[in-house]
Order: structure tokens, then sequence, then C-alpha cells
């Protein structure tokens, strides 16, 4: 744990070596993370937990600096980072399934459009989120450490310095909340 401290330190202030120090430390936790985070789009079958892991990576160190100080706050960044992964990777596939430059073909069909796409609601939750985060940005954060990093109760009260029953009665809040965004 030290040692992760060290190399989380040593990321933030640039070092490129250091960041990939970590992330080869945490590779494991990281491919938990995104196992969760893909087994509530299952639908999504392109998009698999090595490939999250991976395109999350380049993000994560894609810049100058790992903006990290533990190890607490690397997973609720890196729960942040697959979020984005994912949200991308929905649009891109609602953008190929429009057709791009293909020709379009109407269905005159009532179960097509009762068939839902789990890409539109990755993007509603999505969006959702960002209403969330305008009105009240810490329900926000709980939620994105919840729903996108697979968070628990306890490791959220820890994180954002809240006691349990703080974290659950801001958990059912912001369900509210969503809900209502969402219809």
């Amino acid at each position: 744990m030290a040692d992760l401290t060290v190399l989380l330190e040593s990321a933030r202030e640039g070092n490129a070596y250091a960041a990939e120090q970590a992330f080869s430390l945490l590779y494991d936790d990281l491919r938990r993370l995104a196992r969760s985070r893909l087994r509530q789009h299952q639908p999504m079958t392109l998009l698999d937990t090595t490939s999250l892991v991976h395109e999350s990576y380049l993000k994560l160190v894609g810049g100058d600096a790992l903006p990290v100080e533990d190890r607490h706050h690397f997973f609720a960044y890196a729960s942040k980072v697959m979020r984005s992964v994912i949200v991308d990777f929905a649009r891109a596939r609602l953008a190929e399934r429009r057709g791009g430059d293909l020709e379009k073909v109407v269905l005159d069909t009532g179960l097509l459009n009762s068939l839902g796409q789990p890409e539109n609601d990755v993007l509603r939750v999505h969006e959702a989120l960002e209403v969330l985060a305008q009105a009240d940005p810490k329900l926000a954060q709980m939620v994105e450490l919840r729903y996108f990093g697979g968070l628990t109760e306890a490791e959220i009260g820890e994180l954002l310095d809240q006691s349990g029953r703080t974290v659950r009665r801001n958990w059912e809040k912001a369900k509210l909340l969503l809900t209502a965004a969402l219809t």
C-alpha cells in the first residue's frame, strides 16, 4: 500500500513510469471494476472487460499527470473514466446503428419501436447524471461512484467522509431525482 501511494504521488507529478507501475499493481482491481460495470450493460457485448480496462488506461495516463492522491481517489477517477469510455462506446454504437451514410430503410413494425437499445439507456443515465450534477454535484458524484464505479455504500462513505446512513439517504434521494430526470 505504501509503494502504491508513492507511485501515485510520483504519477501525479507527471512520472509516466510510475503511472504504469501503479496501473500494473491495480490491474486486477480495475478488471473487477470493469467487469461489474459491463455486467450492468450486458447487451453491449462488443465491449469486454479487457477492452474497457485498456481504453480506460489510455485515458488515465494519456494526460501529463495522473490527478489522484491515493487508492480510493484512483478508483473514483477510474470509475469516472470508465463511465466516459462506456458512454463514448454507446454513442459510437448508436451512430453505427443509424447507418452513417448508408441508405436508410424505414420499417413499419410496432415490434421494432418497442425494443429498447441498451446504448440509449446508458446515454439517458449519463444525461440525467449531468442534470443532477448541475443541481447537486455531491449527489452526482455519489451516483457516479455507485453506478459506474461499483463502490459499496461503505466505500462511498469512506471516500466522501460520510456515515453509512447519510450515504443511504443520499442514494435514495439521488435515485428519486434521476428517476424524475429519466421520465
